[in-house]
Protein backbone atom coordinates (compact mmCIF):
# COMPACT_ATOMS: atom_id res chain seq x y z
CA UNK A 1 0.00 0.00 0.00
CA UNK A 2 1.40 3.51 -0.80
CA UNK A 3 1.55 5.88 1.86
CA UNK A 4 -0.64 8.12 1.00
CA UNK A 5 -3.59 5.86 -0.02
CA UNK A 6 -7.13 6.31 1.60
CA UNK A 7 -8.38 2.60 2.25
CA UNK A 8 -11.56 0.89 0.31
CA UNK A 9 -13.70 2.67 -1.67
CA UNK A 10 -16.86 2.35 0.46
CA UNK A 11 -14.25 4.12 3.31
CA UNK A 12 -13.84 7.08 0.77
CA UNK A 13 -17.23 7.12 -0.18
CA UNK A 14 -18.71 7.53 3.50
CA UNK A 15 -16.50 10.38 4.58
CA UNK A 16 -16.83 14.13 4.58
CA UNK A 17 -16.67 15.96 1.60
CA UNK A 18 -13.35 17.48 1.41
CA UNK A 19 -12.60 21.11 1.17
CA UNK A 20 -11.19 22.77 -1.65
CA UNK A 21 -7.63 24.54 -1.06
CA UNK A 22 -8.60 28.19 -0.78
CA UNK A 23 -6.12 30.86 0.67
CA UNK A 24 -6.62 30.95 4.50
CA UNK A 25 -7.28 34.45 5.43
CA UNK A 26 -5.16 36.66 7.31
CA UNK A 27 -6.49 36.15 10.79
CA UNK A 28 -6.68 32.46 10.75
CA UNK A 29 -3.14 32.34 9.65
CA UNK A 30 -2.26 34.50 12.47
CA UNK A 31 -4.01 32.37 15.32
CA UNK A 32 -2.42 29.39 13.68
CA UNK A 33 0.84 30.84 14.45
CA UNK A 34 0.36 32.84 17.94
CA UNK A 35 -1.70 30.60 19.55
CA UNK A 36 0.61 27.39 19.46
CA UNK A 37 3.85 29.68 20.64
CA UNK A 38 1.84 30.71 23.50
CA UNK A 39 0.83 27.32 24.66
CA UNK A 40 4.24 26.25 23.98
CA UNK A 41 5.85 29.14 25.37
CA UNK A 42 3.56 28.84 28.67
CA UNK A 43 4.12 25.15 28.84
CA UNK A 44 8.18 25.66 29.01
CA UNK A 45 8.30 28.19 31.11
CA UNK A 46 6.69 26.19 33.34
CA UNK A 47 8.88 24.76 35.94
CA UNK A 48 11.49 25.30 33.84
CA UNK A 49 14.13 25.67 36.54
CA UNK A 50 13.44 21.65 37.41
CA UNK A 51 13.64 22.92 40.91
CA UNK A 52 17.28 24.08 40.91
CA UNK A 53 18.61 20.86 38.63
CA UNK A 54 20.85 20.29 35.40
CA UNK A 55 21.63 16.75 34.09
CA UNK A 56 24.67 15.43 32.84
CA UNK A 57 24.38 16.69 29.40
CA UNK A 58 23.36 20.28 30.13
CA UNK A 59 26.18 20.53 32.54
CA UNK A 60 28.44 19.76 29.51
CA UNK A 61 26.86 22.24 27.73
CA UNK A 62 26.91 24.73 30.01
CA UNK A 63 30.89 24.30 30.91
CA UNK A 64 31.65 24.62 27.09
CA UNK A 65 29.34 27.30 26.73
CA UNK A 66 31.61 29.50 29.38
CA UNK A 67 34.76 28.76 27.33
CA UNK A 68 35.72 30.90 24.34
CA UNK A 69 35.41 30.03 20.91
CA UNK A 70 38.94 29.11 20.30
CA UNK A 71 38.80 26.58 23.23
CA UNK A 72 35.28 25.33 22.00
CA UNK A 73 37.19 24.34 18.38
CA UNK A 74 40.32 22.86 20.19
CA UNK A 75 38.26 21.11 22.78
CA UNK A 76 35.56 19.42 19.50
CA UNK A 77 39.03 18.40 17.86
CA UNK A 78 39.09 15.77 20.59
CA UNK A 79 35.52 15.25 21.56
CA UNK A 80 32.39 16.39 21.01
CA UNK A 81 32.32 17.74 17.35
CA UNK A 82 28.79 16.87 16.32
CA UNK A 83 27.80 19.90 19.57
CA UNK A 84 30.37 22.26 18.58
CA UNK A 85 27.94 24.83 16.68
CA UNK A 86 25.38 24.39 19.55
CA UNK A 87 28.64 25.56 22.17
CA UNK A 88 29.37 28.17 20.13
CA UNK A 89 25.83 29.28 20.00
CA UNK A 90 25.60 29.27 23.50
CA UNK A 91 28.31 31.12 24.17
CA UNK A 92 26.99 34.20 22.46
CA UNK A 93 23.70 33.66 24.17
CA UNK A 94 25.61 33.61 27.43
CA UNK A 95 27.94 36.64 26.65
CA UNK A 96 24.44 38.53 26.37
CA UNK A 97 22.34 37.38 28.87
CA UNK A 98 24.66 36.02 31.77
CA UNK A 99 25.46 32.26 32.04
CA UNK A 100 22.46 30.38 34.54
CA UNK A 101 19.80 28.18 34.50
CA UNK A 102 17.41 30.09 32.25
CA UNK A 103 19.72 31.23 30.06
CA UNK A 104 20.47 27.41 29.38
CA UNK A 105 17.14 26.42 28.52
CA UNK A 106 15.12 29.45 27.29
CA UNK A 107 16.71 28.76 23.97
CA UNK A 108 15.21 25.56 23.75
CA UNK A 109 11.62 27.23 24.91
CA UNK A 110 11.49 29.99 21.84
CA UNK A 111 13.19 27.13 19.16
CA UNK A 112 9.99 24.46 20.57
CA UNK A 113 7.50 27.69 20.16
CA UNK A 114 8.51 28.74 16.60
CA UNK A 115 8.44 24.91 15.85
CA UNK A 116 4.78 24.70 17.32
CA UNK A 117 3.82 27.87 14.67
CA UNK A 118 5.91 25.99 12.03
CA UNK A 119 3.85 22.92 12.56
CA UNK A 120 0.33 24.95 12.40
CA UNK A 121 1.55 26.52 9.07
CA UNK A 122 2.41 23.13 7.36
CA UNK A 123 -1.05 21.94 9.02
CA UNK A 124 -2.74 24.81 7.56
CA UNK A 125 -1.49 24.87 3.96
CA UNK A 126 -2.18 21.18 3.75
CA UNK A 127 -5.30 20.62 5.38
CA UNK A 128 -7.16 23.92 6.11
CA UNK A 129 -6.86 26.50 9.39
CA UNK A 130 -8.85 24.35 12.08
CA UNK A 131 -6.03 21.11 11.30
CA UNK A 132 -3.38 23.76 11.08
CA UNK A 133 -4.23 25.34 14.77
CA UNK A 134 -4.74 21.63 15.95
CA UNK A 135 -1.83 20.17 14.81
CA UNK A 136 0.07 23.17 16.20
CA UNK A 137 -1.05 22.67 19.50
CA UNK A 138 -0.70 19.00 19.64
CA UNK A 139 3.08 19.41 19.38
CA UNK A 140 3.91 21.28 22.96
CA UNK A 141 1.24 18.89 24.54
CA UNK A 142 4.00 15.24 23.19
CA UNK A 143 5.78 14.55 25.99
CA UNK A 144 9.07 13.90 24.90
CA UNK A 145 8.38 17.44 23.22
CA UNK A 146 7.84 19.15 26.45
CA UNK A 147 11.08 17.63 28.10
CA UNK A 148 13.52 18.68 25.53
CA UNK A 149 12.12 22.41 25.31
CA UNK A 150 13.24 22.41 28.88
CA UNK A 151 16.58 21.63 28.08
CA UNK A 152 19.37 23.00 27.08
CA UNK A 153 20.85 21.02 24.42
CA UNK A 154 20.39 21.58 20.25
CA UNK A 155 17.51 18.95 20.12
CA UNK A 156 14.67 21.94 19.94
CA UNK A 157 16.30 23.98 17.62
CA UNK A 158 17.12 21.17 15.43
CA UNK A 159 13.66 20.46 15.80
CA UNK A 160 12.32 24.03 14.57
CA UNK A 161 15.18 23.98 11.71
CA UNK A 162 13.60 20.86 10.30
CA UNK A 163 10.17 22.16 10.73
CA UNK A 164 10.54 25.28 8.69
CA UNK A 165 12.69 23.21 6.41
CA UNK A 166 9.65 21.31 5.91
CA UNK A 167 7.66 23.86 5.61
CA UNK A 168 9.99 25.68 3.18
CA UNK A 169 10.09 22.36 1.05
CA UNK A 170 5.94 22.29 0.80
CA UNK A 171 6.19 25.85 -0.09
CA UNK A 172 8.86 25.39 -3.21
CA UNK A 173 6.74 22.30 -4.60
CA UNK A 174 4.28 24.56 -6.68
CA UNK A 175 6.95 27.71 -6.94
CA UNK A 176 9.68 26.10 -7.56
CA UNK A 177 12.00 29.38 -7.11
CA UNK A 178 15.17 28.98 -6.92
CA UNK A 179 15.81 31.27 -3.49
CA UNK A 180 13.38 29.24 -2.14
CA UNK A 181 15.00 25.71 -2.91
CA UNK A 182 18.34 27.99 -1.44
CA UNK A 183 16.22 28.67 1.60
CA UNK A 184 15.37 25.19 1.94
CA UNK A 185 18.79 23.52 1.44
CA UNK A 186 20.62 26.35 3.94
CA UNK A 187 17.68 25.51 6.88
CA UNK A 188 18.34 21.70 6.80
CA UNK A 189 22.32 22.26 6.26
CA UNK A 190 21.90 24.42 9.53
CA UNK A 191 20.26 21.44 11.81
CA UNK A 192 22.38 18.92 10.05
CA UNK A 193 25.05 21.04 11.57
CA UNK A 194 23.76 21.18 14.56
CA UNK A 195 23.20 18.10 14.54
CA UNK A 196 24.29 15.17 12.17
CA UNK A 197 21.20 12.98 12.89
CA UNK A 198 18.98 15.93 11.54
CA UNK A 199 20.01 14.72 7.80
CA UNK A 200 17.79 11.38 8.65
CA UNK A 201 14.39 14.23 7.66
CA UNK A 202 15.96 14.42 4.42
CA UNK A 203 15.53 11.46 3.69
CA UNK A 204 11.98 11.81 4.87
CA UNK A 205 12.20 14.10 2.47
CA UNK A 206 12.95 12.48 -0.65
CA UNK A 207 10.59 9.73 0.09
CA UNK A 208 7.62 12.05 0.27
CA UNK A 209 8.45 13.45 -3.45
CA UNK A 210 8.90 10.10 -4.59
CA UNK A 211 5.74 9.36 -3.40
CA UNK A 212 3.88 12.05 -4.55
CA UNK A 213 5.08 12.16 -7.86
CA UNK A 214 6.16 15.37 -8.52
CA UNK A 215 7.31 16.39 -11.77
CA UNK A 216 10.93 15.64 -12.56
CA UNK A 217 12.16 19.47 -12.48
CA UNK A 218 11.26 19.58 -8.65
CA UNK A 219 12.95 16.31 -8.01
CA UNK A 220 15.98 17.90 -9.78
CA UNK A 221 15.46 20.70 -7.70
CA UNK A 222 15.54 18.89 -4.29
CA UNK A 223 18.29 16.61 -5.30
CA UNK A 224 20.58 19.71 -6.16
CA UNK A 225 19.68 20.95 -2.44
CA UNK A 226 20.11 17.93 -0.71
CA UNK A 227 23.39 17.09 -2.84
CA UNK A 228 24.58 20.57 -1.32
CA UNK A 229 23.11 19.85 2.13
CA UNK A 230 25.42 16.26 2.02
CA UNK A 231 28.58 18.04 0.53
CA UNK A 232 28.39 20.89 4.06
CA UNK A 233 28.02 18.16 6.64
CA UNK A 234 30.19 15.21 4.84
CA UNK A 235 33.12 17.17 6.81
CA UNK A 236 31.76 16.87 9.77
CA UNK A 237 30.81 13.62 9.46
CA UNK A 238 33.73 12.33 8.77
CA UNK A 239 35.84 14.04 11.40
CA UNK A 240 33.14 13.34 13.98
CA UNK A 241 33.38 9.05 13.19
CA UNK A 242 36.81 9.56 14.66
CA UNK A 243 34.68 10.34 18.25
CA UNK A 244 32.41 7.39 17.94
CA UNK A 245 33.53 6.60 21.64
CA UNK A 246 30.83 9.51 22.24
CA UNK A 247 28.19 7.13 21.79
CA UNK A 248 29.40 3.62 23.25
CA UNK A 249 27.24 4.42 26.08
CA UNK A 250 24.18 3.75 23.65
CA UNK A 251 23.53 0.09 23.96
CA UNK A 252 20.87 -2.45 24.82
CA UNK A 253 17.51 -3.41 23.89
CA UNK A 254 15.51 -0.54 22.30
CA UNK A 255 12.14 -0.22 23.82
CA UNK A 256 9.89 -0.88 21.40
CA UNK A 257 6.02 -0.48 22.63
CA UNK A 258 5.92 3.45 23.01
CA UNK A 259 7.70 3.52 19.15
CA UNK A 260 5.17 0.91 17.97
CA UNK A 261 2.36 2.05 19.86
CA UNK A 262 3.03 5.92 17.72
CA UNK A 263 3.74 4.86 14.79
CA UNK A 264 0.80 2.90 14.75
CA UNK A 265 -1.52 5.65 16.09
CA UNK A 266 -0.29 7.80 12.94
CA UNK A 267 -0.71 5.07 10.25
CA UNK A 268 -3.98 5.01 11.55
CA UNK A 269 -4.67 8.45 11.23
CA UNK A 270 -3.22 8.68 7.92
CA UNK A 271 -5.62 6.13 6.96
CA UNK A 272 -8.65 9.37 6.86
CA UNK A 273 -9.07 11.32 3.99
CA UNK A 274 -6.92 14.51 5.68
CA UNK A 275 -7.18 17.92 4.18
CA UNK A 276 -7.18 19.11 0.67
CA UNK A 277 -5.47 17.45 -2.00
CA UNK A 278 -2.68 19.26 -3.90
CA UNK A 279 1.04 18.53 -5.00
CA UNK A 280 1.80 17.61 -1.38
CA UNK A 281 -0.49 15.53 0.69
CA UNK A 282 -0.50 15.61 4.10
CA UNK A 283 -0.13 11.89 4.72
CA UNK A 284 2.85 11.93 2.23
CA UNK A 285 4.64 14.28 3.95
CA UNK A 286 4.35 13.59 7.88
CA UNK A 287 4.19 9.55 8.07
CA UNK A 288 7.61 9.49 6.30
CA UNK A 289 8.79 12.31 8.98
CA UNK A 290 7.39 10.43 11.78
CA UNK A 291 8.47 7.00 10.53
CA UNK A 292 11.86 6.82 9.05
CA UNK A 293 14.09 8.64 11.16
CA UNK A 294 13.51 6.56 13.64
CA UNK A 295 12.91 3.10 11.50
CA UNK A 296 16.77 3.89 10.37
CA UNK A 297 18.12 4.37 13.50
CA UNK A 298 16.73 1.18 14.54
CA UNK A 299 17.82 -0.89 11.04
CA UNK A 300 21.61 0.26 11.74
CA UNK A 301 21.99 -0.72 15.86
CA UNK A 302 22.16 -4.11 15.95
CA UNK A 303 25.79 -3.52 14.07
CA UNK A 304 26.20 0.10 16.01
CA UNK A 305 23.67 1.14 18.10
CA UNK A 306 22.82 4.88 17.85
CA UNK A 307 18.65 5.30 18.19
CA UNK A 308 17.96 7.58 21.43
CA UNK A 309 14.59 9.27 21.34
CA UNK A 310 15.99 12.96 21.12
CA UNK A 311 18.06 12.28 18.28
CA UNK A 312 14.89 11.86 16.37
CA UNK A 313 13.23 14.93 17.98
CA UNK A 314 11.80 16.32 14.91
CA UNK A 315 9.52 12.87 14.45
CA UNK A 316 7.01 14.67 16.65
CA UNK A 317 6.31 17.00 13.88
CA UNK A 318 4.96 14.27 11.61
CA UNK A 319 2.99 12.72 14.60
CA UNK A 320 1.39 16.39 15.87
CA UNK A 321 0.30 16.86 11.96
CA UNK A 322 -1.56 13.64 11.31
CA UNK A 323 -3.14 14.23 14.66
CA UNK A 324 -4.47 17.55 14.07
CA UNK A 325 -5.63 16.92 10.62
CA UNK A 326 -7.14 13.96 12.26
CA UNK A 327 -9.19 15.35 15.08
CA UNK A 328 -9.85 17.77 11.97
CA UNK A 329 -11.34 15.02 10.14
CA UNK A 330 -13.27 13.50 13.15
CA UNK A 331 -14.99 17.32 13.91
CA UNK A 332 -16.17 17.67 10.49
CA UNK A 333 -17.26 14.09 10.20
CA UNK A 334 -18.99 14.67 13.49
CA UNK A 335 -19.11 18.16 14.07
CA UNK A 336 -21.48 18.13 17.28
CA UNK A 337 -20.23 15.01 18.96
CA UNK A 338 -20.23 14.98 22.74
CA UNK A 339 -17.57 11.65 22.38
CA UNK A 340 -14.94 13.57 20.99
CA UNK A 341 -14.98 16.82 23.74
CA UNK A 342 -14.89 13.14 26.51
CA UNK A 343 -11.99 12.18 24.73
CA UNK A 344 -10.10 15.30 24.60
CA UNK A 345 -10.74 16.16 28.06
CA UNK A 346 -9.55 12.68 29.13
CA UNK A 347 -6.20 12.35 26.37
CA UNK A 348 -5.61 16.23 28.27
CA UNK A 349 -6.08 14.82 32.01
CA UNK A 350 -3.56 11.69 31.23
CA UNK A 351 -1.23 14.21 30.52
CA UNK A 352 -1.00 15.87 33.39
CA UNK A 353 0.87 13.03 35.36
CA UNK A 354 3.79 12.89 32.82
CA UNK A 355 3.94 16.95 32.34
CA UNK A 356 4.76 17.02 36.29
CA UNK A 357 6.91 14.43 36.18
CA UNK A 358 9.20 15.86 33.59
CA UNK A 359 9.16 19.19 35.88
CA UNK A 360 11.17 17.58 38.69
CA UNK A 361 14.84 16.82 38.89
CA UNK A 362 13.83 12.96 38.97
CA UNK A 363 12.96 13.18 35.53
CA UNK A 364 16.77 12.92 34.08
CA UNK A 365 19.26 10.42 35.36
CA UNK A 366 21.60 12.72 36.83
CA UNK A 367 21.45 15.99 38.75
CA UNK A 368 24.72 17.68 38.43
CA UNK A 369 24.11 20.78 41.11
CA UNK A 370 22.60 17.89 43.83
CA UNK A 371 25.81 16.34 43.34
CA UNK A 372 27.90 19.13 43.58
CA UNK A 373 26.17 20.34 46.50
CA UNK A 374 26.62 16.89 48.23
CA UNK A 375 30.60 16.82 47.74
CA UNK A 376 30.38 20.25 49.75
CA UNK A 377 28.38 19.22 52.72
CA UNK A 378 30.36 15.58 52.97
CA UNK A 379 33.74 16.92 52.58
CA UNK A 380 35.58 18.70 54.67
CA UNK A 381 38.83 21.49 54.10
CA UNK A 382 41.54 19.90 53.05
CA UNK A 383 40.00 16.44 52.32
CA UNK A 384 40.83 14.41 49.06
CA UNK A 385 38.34 14.11 46.21
CA UNK A 386 38.18 10.94 43.75
CA UNK A 387 36.10 10.37 40.74
CA UNK A 388 35.24 6.63 39.41
CA UNK A 389 35.78 7.48 36.99
CA UNK A 390 37.49 10.35 36.17
CA UNK A 391 34.46 11.14 33.54
CA UNK A 392 32.64 11.70 36.38
CA UNK A 393 34.55 14.76 37.23
CA UNK A 394 32.17 16.61 34.86
CA UNK A 395 29.43 16.34 37.10
CA UNK A 396 30.72 18.78 39.37
CA UNK A 397 32.88 21.36 37.22
CA UNK A 398 29.40 23.41 37.13
CA UNK A 399 29.49 24.76 39.95
CA UNK A 400 33.88 25.05 41.08
CA UNK A 401 32.45 26.04 44.36
CA UNK A 402 31.74 22.93 45.46
CA UNK A 403 34.99 21.21 45.42
CA UNK A 404 36.89 24.38 46.14
CA UNK A 405 38.38 23.15 49.40
CA UNK A 406 39.12 19.75 48.43
CA UNK A 407 42.20 18.51 46.64
CA UNK A 408 40.82 16.67 43.40
CA UNK A 409 43.69 13.81 43.79
CA UNK A 410 44.34 12.00 40.37
CA UNK A 411 43.79 15.62 38.19
CA UNK A 412 46.61 16.51 36.15
CA UNK A 413 45.40 18.75 33.88
CA UNK A 414 41.99 20.89 34.57
CA UNK A 415 39.00 20.21 31.74
CA UNK A 416 39.05 23.82 30.30
CA UNK A 417 43.09 24.45 29.91
CA UNK A 418 43.18 20.67 28.82
CA UNK A 419 40.61 21.33 26.01
CA UNK A 420 38.47 17.99 27.51
CA UNK A 421 35.61 17.50 28.97
CA UNK A 422 36.72 16.08 32.45
CA UNK A 423 40.78 16.71 32.78
CA UNK A 424 43.56 14.79 31.94
CA UNK A 425 45.08 12.45 34.74
CA UNK A 426 48.46 11.65 36.81
CA UNK A 427 49.87 8.48 36.10
CA UNK A 428 48.51 5.55 38.27
CA UNK A 429 50.96 5.55 40.87
CA UNK A 430 51.09 8.78 41.68
CA UNK A 431 47.53 8.88 42.18
CA UNK A 432 47.96 5.70 44.50
CA UNK A 433 51.10 8.52 46.33
CA UNK A 434 48.43 11.40 46.51
CA UNK A 435 45.60 9.46 48.13
CA UNK A 436 48.33 8.00 50.81
CA UNK A 437 48.67 11.45 51.96
CA UNK A 438 44.88 12.09 53.06
CA UNK A 439 43.13 10.57 56.18
CA UNK A 440 39.88 11.37 54.08
CA UNK A 441 38.46 10.95 50.47
CA UNK A 442 35.41 12.09 49.15
CA UNK A 443 34.56 10.15 46.52
CA UNK A 444 32.13 10.28 43.82
CA UNK A 445 30.95 7.55 41.44
CA UNK A 446 28.09 5.60 39.68
CA UNK A 447 24.62 5.37 41.80
CA UNK A 448 24.89 1.77 41.33
CA UNK A 449 28.63 1.83 43.22
CA UNK A 450 29.74 -0.58 40.80
CA UNK A 451 32.98 1.01 39.26
CA UNK A 452 35.15 -1.41 36.71
CA UNK A 453 38.53 -0.56 36.28
CA UNK A 454 39.08 -0.17 32.76
CA UNK A 455 42.76 1.67 32.78
CA UNK A 456 45.33 1.91 35.60
CA UNK A 457 44.79 5.38 37.03
CA UNK A 458 40.92 3.36 37.83
CA UNK A 459 42.19 0.20 39.11
CA UNK A 460 45.23 2.68 40.97
CA UNK A 461 42.01 4.03 42.78
CA UNK A 462 40.16 1.22 43.46
CA UNK A 463 42.82 -1.03 44.83
CA UNK A 464 44.05 1.88 46.87
CA UNK A 465 40.84 2.62 48.44
CA UNK A 466 40.39 -1.41 49.09
CA UNK A 467 43.61 -1.69 50.61
CA UNK A 468 44.46 1.34 52.54
CA UNK A 469 40.52 2.98 53.31
CA UNK A 470 37.22 1.74 54.79
CA UNK A 471 34.13 2.99 53.50
CA UNK A 472 32.68 5.18 56.28
CA UNK A 473 29.22 6.61 54.97
CA UNK A 474 27.80 7.40 51.97
CA UNK A 475 25.05 9.38 50.49
CA UNK A 476 22.44 9.01 47.55
CA UNK A 477 22.00 11.44 45.37
CA UNK A 478 20.27 11.51 41.99
CA UNK A 479 22.82 9.94 39.66
CA UNK A 480 25.47 9.27 41.64
CA UNK A 481 26.76 8.25 45.25
CA UNK A 482 29.17 10.03 47.42
CA UNK A 483 31.14 8.06 49.89
CA UNK A 484 32.98 9.55 52.61
CA UNK A 485 36.38 7.19 52.93
CA UNK A 486 38.83 7.28 55.89
CA UNK A 487 42.23 5.72 56.38
CA UNK A 488 42.04 2.43 58.77
CA UNK A 489 44.33 3.94 61.44
CA UNK A 490 43.68 6.96 63.81
CA UNK A 491 40.09 7.45 64.72
CA UNK A 492 37.66 7.86 62.59
CA UNK A 493 35.91 11.71 62.03
CA UNK A 494 32.27 11.93 62.51
CA UNK A 495 30.42 11.13 59.27
CA UNK A 496 28.32 13.92 56.96
CA UNK A 497 25.10 14.17 57.18
CA UNK A 498 23.02 12.13 55.07
CA UNK A 499 25.38 9.19 55.77
CA UNK A 500 24.32 5.92 55.67
CA UNK A 501 26.79 5.03 57.97
CA UNK A 502 30.26 2.88 58.54
CA UNK A 503 30.79 0.08 55.89
CA UNK A 504 33.05 -1.78 54.23
CA UNK A 505 35.10 -1.44 50.76
CA UNK A 506 34.48 -0.03 47.39
CA UNK A 507 30.50 -1.18 46.78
Amino acid sequence: MSIDERGPAVARTASPPVPARRQAPGPARAVVVIAPMVLTIALGLWGIRRKNSMWGDESVTYQLAHRDHSQIWRTAQHVDLVHALHYSVMHEIFGLFGGGLLTLRLPSVLAMSVAAAGVGLLGLRLAGPRAGLLAGLVLPLLPQVQKYAQEGRSYAMVCALVTWATYALVVSVPHRARWRWAVYGCTMLLACLLHEFAVLALVAHGVTLAVSRVPRPVLRAWSVAAAGVVAGLLPLAIYSAGQSGQVAWIGGPVSLPGLLAVAVVGVACARAPLGVRGPVRLSALALPILLLPGLLLLIVSPVKPLFVDRYVLYSSVGFALLLGAWMDYIHRWQPSSRNSWVAAVVVLAALVPPSLSLRTPQSRSTDVIAIGATVREEGRPGDGLLYLSGRHRIWTEANPEDTRFLTDLALAQDPASSNTLAGIELPAQDIAARMLEFDRIVAVRDPAGAHSPTNPQEKAKTSTLRSHFREYGTTHVNGARVTVYVRDHGLSPKAGPGSDGPGDGVG
